[in-house]
């Protein structure tokens, strides 16, 4: 057995063996320690654990260490990417709304938030069935990932005074990402060496990392139609960033895993 005291690495590839060398002195038994970093900070035990091993905080999309993905631990799902749209209706002069209007007009209202509007939760789009919203999300023939406005499909009562003549419609395009772009995002982070986890128990101590399998468009985009990858967005007004995260449950990467340490 591997541990913090010995240098016996299991038999792969040199860096492979550098990355679990790293987890074992560094991550292994310990606790994130995210007392240097903003307490307000939702990414600082992300950056604790890449700081022990051995990686620079960037906002790159390029593996972060040895042609590996790194992932860290988490509860219930995994995060592959926070990937904006190509095409969003409200960067479109042709509608003639702004961001605020479109999070007001297809997002939800939080009250333990001053009523602040959001593009997240229930009013997000699942794959290829309408939510109350009348949205649904679709990978269309060319491999192009769209979110689809459908007037007709809208429950909510006050949706005739809510959405403007011009936009009552069917198969209005909210958002769309294009096959060539999100290809290009999704073969550089995980289509190389492949990725690892360091993995927790329930009481926050890193236990083991895992590796998994290098990941290519065709396998991604079939989780998308799948519904094993899904669009998490956390868009909210007062905040310039997107949040357009792409994310799967856990039992999902657990499957594309190859070993662990």
């Amino acid at each position: 057995m591997l541990n913090n005291s010995t240098t016996t690495l299991p038999s792969v590839d040199k860096l492979k063996r550098e990355i679990i060398r790293r987890f074992f002195v560094n991550v292994k038994g310990k606790k994130s320690d995210t007392t240097k970093f903003n307490i307000k900070h939702c990414g600082k035990e992300g950056h604790w654990l890449e700081t022990q091993m051995g990686i620079k905080h960037n906002a790159s999309n390029t593996p972060d260490l040895f042609g590996y993905e790194m992932k860290n631990a988490t509860r219930s799902k995994t995060t592959f990417g926070d990937w904006s749209a190509n095409y969003y209706i409200f960067k479109d002069n042709i509608y003639g709304i702004n961001r605020d209007m479109f999070m007001k007009l297809f997002g939800k209202s939080n009250q333990q938030k001053q009523g602040r509007f959001s593009w997240s939760g229930e009013p997000c789009p699942k794959i290829n069935v309408y939510n109350s919203y009348g949205q649904t999300l679709i990978v269309d023939a060319n491999n192009n990932i769209i979110v689809l406005y459908d007037f007709q499909k809208d429950k909510r009562k006050n949706k005739d005074i809510l959405i403007p003549k011009h936009l009552q419609k069917s198969s209005l395009i909210l958002a769309k990402w294009k096959a060539s772009s999100i290809k290009l995002k999704v073969e550089r982070k995980f289509n190389n060496k492949g990725w690892f986890q360091c993995i927790k128990n329930k009481n926050g101590v890193y236990t083991k990392i895992v590796f998994g399998h290098p990941l290519n468009f065709e396998h991604w985009i079939k989780g998308v139609r799948d519904g094993l990858i899904f669009l998490d967005s956390g868009m909210y007004q007062g905040n310039s960033r997107n949040y357009s995260q792409w994310r799967a449950v856990n039992s999902y990467w657990d499957r594309l895993r190859t070993n662990q340490f």
